[in-house]
């Protein structure tokens, strides 16, 4: 299998394209995957499925579920429910993988705020098994800490799936948020037959925002091919998402996004 089979667009690289959108210029350029974002279904993921599957394509993902601490049990609650609805959502798009965001910790200690993750994702493990669906833990960059997720390293993401101890738990390593551990291989190595997911994007210097500061790859300093090796050496050969937050991107992007991004994903991924 060439690495252009396992290629997937994940939508948010291009927020302003509505779903159909991406899926026609999806389609028209030959890549074989997209990735979801709930935003964009607009509360009907059947339909949104059988658009997608009416061009030919397949879902990588549905991101995202978590966000599990809030500051009252009531929020806590419904958060769960949220959560169940996208493991639904996630059964009717045919995407094997919800992208599980830990949050922040919302007024709770970090301690608190990570046992929060861990009750959550066991209480959502009996409808994720149900559903076949993998909740895919993505640890997110320590930056990231106060304000989007309390997991912030792969060893964590681990640690969590390990005392999880279901298939139905695994993990997401998305490059951006991992290249600068130094413990990456060895988390890597560790997560063998446990990784759902694998997302690249780039780091560039300096990086002009937290959020939206993403480059397209080659444009920064991640060892992309390197961590893809070791994803694959796993035993992963499932799709592998770009998903690139930045402003610029989202201002500009047209069909010939779509062909640069394939032309980057050779010459920096493969």
């Amino acid at each position: 299998m060439s690495l252009l089979e396992r290629l997937s667009f994940n939508q948010i690289t291009a927020d302003p394209w509505s779903l159909e959108q991406v899926v026609h210029n999806c389609s028209r350029s030959g890549i074989p995957y997209i990735a979801v974002w709930r935003h964009k279904l607009d509360g009907d993921a059947a339909k949104a499925s059988a658009m997608i599957r009416s061009e030919g394509l397949r879902v990588s993902s549905l991101c995202r579920g978590g966000w599990f601490s809030a500051p009252t049990a009531k929020e806590r609650r419904e958060r769960i429910e949220d959560n169940r609805v996208a493991i639904e959502e996630a059964a009717v798009l045919g995407a094997p993988v919800l992208v599980i965001v830990s949050g922040p910790a919302n007024g709770q200690t970090l301690d608190d705020a990570r046992a929060t993750v861990l009750d959550g994702l066991l209480e959502l493990l009996p409808d994720a098994e149900k559903s076949g669906i993998i909740l895919g833990i993505e640890p997110l960059h320590p930056m990231y800490a106060a304000e989007r997720s309390v997991v912030v390293t792969l060893k964590q993401a681990n640690e969590l799936a390990e005392r999880i101890g279901s298939p139905a738990a695994g993990v997401v390593i998305d490059a951006f948020h991992v290249w600068w551990d130094p413990e990456v291989m060895r988390q890597i190595e560790r997560a063998s037959g446990r990784v759902a997911g694998f997302h690249v994007s780039d780091w560039p210097v300096p990086l002009p925002g937290t959020l939206m500061g993403r480059a397209m790859m080659g444009h920064g300093v991640i060892e992309l091919r390197r961590l893809r090796e070791a994803v694959d050496a796993t035993g992963y050969n499932g799709p592998i998402e770009v998903e690139i937050f930045n402003d610029e991107v989202w201002r500009t992007a047209n069909e010939g996004l779509l062909e640069q991004i394939k032309r980057r994903f050779l010459e920096h991924v493969a």
